[in-house]
């Protein structure tokens, strides 16, 4: 937790000036938004963006879940294999990968380091625009008829010139690439030379060390997905032999390539969603984040350690056993951050006076849905587990509760938390406690069921299944359902806070970082005079009513 102050302590009313307008009263031209190098108005614009996304891949999920309601199904086996594929790339790189990064990070990296924007605002606002170009080459592959390869694009299903479109979304995967990188260099070299005075590395607040962790993952891995998909074209079109096997390729070589990117890229969603809790369980807590060194080394830790795991997805594609053997160890080493950060988060509510409100109910939904699937996660990279229920619904279950479950959760929770600052109205805090609690509820009833049916035998990725799996899958397509509803919930009550909620203070939380020293919502330029950093670590006392040190000295402002 960022420790902050602006010449005035961490309680007190923003030092910004009140004549300033926010970033929202400025000029408000469409010309003014679409030109836009304001950091915050920047990040709308992507949270607009991937909101867009989202609600189209989950339409996707939709038709496949009522497809599964019954062994007959709704769907052409053609169709149902479009929708699997557009859900898959639409969520993964159109929501998940970009989702807390560029609405989050790009809003509140500045704020909680004390600058003024980031390091190349320019740049900030081509990674907009790249984005959206990525999204409606997607979108002409969907509408005209999609593409049926899956997100993974093996060969030699994405190969074959039967599958015409599949090229058309591998492309777009390609473009939104340069998004990222563009969006990871701007935060690396924002954190690295716009700090504010007093600011050093070990005050960060622990969603910067995790954007900062992220970006470098971008920044590394990413080029590797652009060559593989540019290679990809070489053999579709120039007829080369690389990776399909009736040409000559190696379909394997395809595997370790795409599984170089896309196992760092589990981390890239995950590792901002570790910040965002790291942010949002001290401040409901009451308490400050218990080990805070050790929490910025495992999220470097695990940075790292995951470019080393790839090919635990391999076990059963023809690898050597002793390569099979390697990859399992590396994957429980990359284990043991992961469950430090679980472990701290969980002595850090020890003895807390915790706050149930919406932000804390996703915050705590993150942790038992991320750790129920790393536990899971660990039974995948066990290879004698792993080859009984590699290709079942075991791993869908898996992969979904760690990337949908724990992600979306911190991303409501982030969503949630900074909302009054970024808008400066609050909402209904019993609308939202009751969606955080519905959407926990609904994920489970979908996707737990999904273990069990993964556990009995059911293949991933197929439109029928037999009869005796109907009850399963049938509960599977009801928790969609109501997970659908608490989706879409935010979006009403929110939209109404717009119009009709309080307006919110500058501390509405009574939080400690640095991005609550200046009034909600911020002013164009965040602050009015650079903030020092200059404080020991401190929390909030409610029997005193005072924020005070870890040594319980009290605060003096």
């Amino acid at each position: 937790m960022s420790v902050t102050t602006v010449e005035r302590g961490p309680a007190a009313e923003p030092a910004a000036a009140a004549s300033e307008p926010s970033y929202l009263t400025g000029e408000n031209t469409v010309a003014s938004w679409l030109l836009t190098r304001d950091h915050k108005r920047i990040a709308l614009l992507f949270f607009a963006s991937i909101t867009f996304f989202f609600f189209i891949g989950g339409f996707a999920a939709t038709l496949m879940r009522l497809n599964l309601a019954t062994p007959e199904g709704l769907l052409q086996p053609a169709v149902y294999n479009r929708m699997f594929t557009m859900h898959g790339i639409i969520m993964v790189w159109f929501f998940l990968i970009p989702s807390i990064p560029t609405t989050f990070g790009n809003f509140f990296v500045p704020l909680m380091i004390g600058a003024r924007d980031l390091a190349f605002p320019r740049v900030n606002l081509a990674s907009w625009y790249v984005f959206n170009l990525s999204g409606l080459v997607v979108l002409f592959a969907l509408v005209m008829g999609g593409a049926d390869a899956g997100w993974t694009f093996y060969t030699p299903l994405s190969t074959s010139y039967a599958n015409g479109y599949v090229f058309a979304a591998a492309l777009a995967v390609f473009i939104n690439g340069f998004s990222s990188i563009m969006t990871s260099l701007n935060f690396i070299v924002t954190i690295h030379r716009l700090r504010a005075p007093g600011m050093t590395w070990m005050r960060l607040p622990l969603f910067i060390w995790g954007i900062y962790a992220v970006s470098g993952v971008m920044l590394t891995a990413t080029p590797v997905l652009a060559m593989d998909t540019f290679l990809l074209a070489v053999e579709r079109f120039l007829g080369v032999g690389l990776f399909d096997p009736n040409h000559g390729g190696d379909p394997l070589l395809w595997q370790h390539m795409f599984w170089f990117y896309s196992h760092p890229a589990v981390y890239i969603m995950i590792l901002p969603a570790m910040g965002v809790a790291s942010e949002i369980i001290p401040c409901y807590a009451r308490r400050p984040i218990f080990g805070y060194s050790g929490m910025t080394m495992a999220l470097m830790a695990i940075a790292i350690l995951s470019f080393f795991v790839w090919a635990h997805h391999m076990f059963v594609a023809g690898i050597s056993i002793y390569s099979g053997v390697a990859f399992s160890l590396m994957t429980f080493f990359v284990a043991v951050p992961s469950a430090i950060k679980v472990f701290n988060w969980t002595v850090s509510l020890h003895k807390g006076s915790i706050i149930f409100d919406a932000p804390m109910l996703y915050a705590l939904s993150f942790v038992l849905l991320f750790t129920l699937g790393g536990v899971t996660g660990l039974m995948l990279a066990t290879l004698g587990i792993d080859v009984d229920v590699h290709g079942t619904y075991f791993v869908v279950a898996h992969f979904h509760y760690v990337m949908v479950g724990a992600t979306v959760s911190a991303f409501f929770g982030a969503l949630h938390y900074w909302w009054p600052k970024m808008t400066g109205r609050l909402y209904p805090e019993i609308w939202a406690r009751f969606a955080a609690i519905l959407t926990f509820v609904g994920f489970n009833l979908t996707f737990f069921p999904q273990f069990i049916l993964g556990y009995l035998g059911m293949p991933r990725r197929s439109y029928t299944y037999s009869p005796e799996w109907q009850s399963w899958n049938l509960l599977s397509s009801a928790g969609a359902s109501i997970l659908a509803i608490a989706y879409i919930l935010p979006l009403l009550y929110l939209g109404w806070s717009l119009l009709r909620g309080r307006k919110a203070s500058a501390n509405p939380w009574r939080a400690t970082g640095l991005e609550w020293a200046t009034r909600s919502p911020p002013p164009a330029h965040n602050f009015e005079r650079t903030p020092v950093v200059a404080l020991e670590p401190y929390c909030y006392d409610p029997e005193r009513d005072t924020y005070v040190t870890q040594e319980g000295v009290p605060h003096a402002g």
